[in-house]
């Protein structure tokens, strides 16, 4: 039998991420619900929402690239610790229904300099059917491990002492909770038909994974954002939560925020100009403002999977908006892979679906950085970076980058180790 190699899986999450912006900027105020106007859109301003103690340098996380297989899953504590859910197939091309895929859960504790490998409760499972499982981190110590089955019957795994024991579970909502705990990560479920798959669900509503028990309980109080609201699952650095979806008055994209650990929240429509539904909005807080990316098909140009419509920015925190990219048929970035990186002065960075573009004027005018493709996505620890193969990077400014390896495979280890 021959060992699949760790690169074909970490080619293979990077296009289920690709599954899972041009005219000069059009100018215009965000109307909302409840208030707040057009403000100025000044590179360099404050946002009004999180102060500077939040976005210090980037934090270090020790390498790893000699771990089995590839990385199915990451994700860290706010005290630095994390988990990597790894798999590694086994096939043999001429018999491939005798190959296997074996998943293992490595752990770094915080402030230790190694990953140490420790027991998956995940069964083994056929190589002709893959690998499918989710990882959430919720807290530190804490995680839950999900199989890839859609529905409340989906099983689930939860451990609160860094993986040495997990307890077994499952994806149905119980009980409703006031607030968001710390540690806890925010999604959704299906309300109406109750329990139904994401395709023949009508209406959905937010659930909050507890850091407790790892069990889903639905949000008491939730934003009017339509029937399908799409929730970021981690806090921004200034402790705010954001949901995105549309107004149900004027079906225009609209995002909420709450500073209350979801008690209360504030709904704001944004500037768009698109003509029909959208997909949803991706936002990001940065040192000096708010970004919120709107998704969704776009008009004219080379066909694109994760279409960016058009990019927002707020100087105050979220209460108004102004459009300051307007993406047309020809002018990148046209595509975002995951959230905008705000930094400080008017920077934010987009990872477009080939190449990240940069912008210095809080996203008026963009460069082309040829540093090829990769997605971002929030975690307690900053702005999480994932290229190809097992290279990744966090920022916490998004200026500095903190780079480490994981699961490089035989080769890739020992080009890092500086092996034969």
């Amino acid at each position: 039998m021959r060992r699949l190699a760790g690169a074909a899986g970490a080619v293979v999450a990077l296009m289920w991420a690709v599954l899972s912006g041009c005219t000069g900027p059009g100018a215009g105020a965000g109307p909302d619900r409840g208030g707040g106007g057009a403000g100025p859109d000044r590179s360099g301003s404050r946002a009004g929402s999180a102060g500077p103690g939040v976005f210090g340098a980037a934090p270090r996380v020790p390498s790893a690239p000699g771990l089995p297989g590839w990385v199915a899953g990451l994700g860290f504590a706010r005290d630095g610790s994390g988990f990597a859910l790894l798999a590694a197939c086994v096939s043999e091309p001429s018999a491939p229904e005798s190959g296997f895929c074996r998943q293992h859960v490595a752990v770094r504790d915080a402030g230790a300099e190694e990953w140490v490998l420790r027991r998956s409760p995940l069964p083994e499972t056929p190589a002709t059917e893959g690998v499918s499982a989710n990882l959430l981190v919720l807290g530190p110590g804490r995680a839950l491990i999900e199989d890839g089955a859609v529905g409340p019957g989906g099983r689930t795994w939860f451990t609160r002492d860094g993986g040495r024991t997990w307890r077994a579970g499952d994806r149905r909502t119980v009980g409703t909770v006031p607030g968001i705990p710390e540690g806890a990560v925010l999604g959704t479920d299906c309300a109406a038909p109750a329990g139904a798959l994401p395709d023949a669900c009508a209406r959905e509503r937010l659930v909050v994974v507890s850091p407790e028990d790892g069990r889903r309980r639905a949000l008491a109080r939730t934003p009017l954002l339509g029937a399908h609201p799409r929730p970021a699952e981690q806090p921004e650095p200034d402790g705010s939560w954001w949901v995105s979806g549309t107004d149900p008055l004027s079906g225009r994209p609209a995002v909420a925020v709450s500073r209350e650990g979801g008690r209360g929240w504030t709904v704001r429509l944004l500037p768009s100009t698109a003509a029909g539904p959208g997909r949803y909005t991706a936002v990001a807080v940065g040192p000096d403002a708010v970004y919120a990316a709107e998704m969704g098909e776009l008009t004219g140009g080379a066909p694109v999977k994760n279409g960016m419509r058009a990019l927002h920015r707020s100087v105050d925190g979220g209460r108004s908006w102004r459009r300051v990219w307007t993406t047309g048929p020809v002018a990148e970035p046209r595509t975002l892979m995951g959230l905008p990186v705000p930094g400080p002065g008017g920077r934010v960075e987009i990872a477009g679906e080939l190449s990240g573009y940069g912008s210095a004027d809080g996203g008026r005018t963009f460069v082309d950085r040829k540093d090829g493709t990769h997605h971002v996505r929030r975690t307690p620890l900053g702005l999480l970076r994932e290229g190809s193969r097992c290279r990744y990077a966090l920022t916490a400014d998004g200026v500095r980058w903190s780079e480490f390896r994981l699961a490089c495979g035989e080769e890739e280890s020992q080009a890092v180790s500086g092996g034969p």
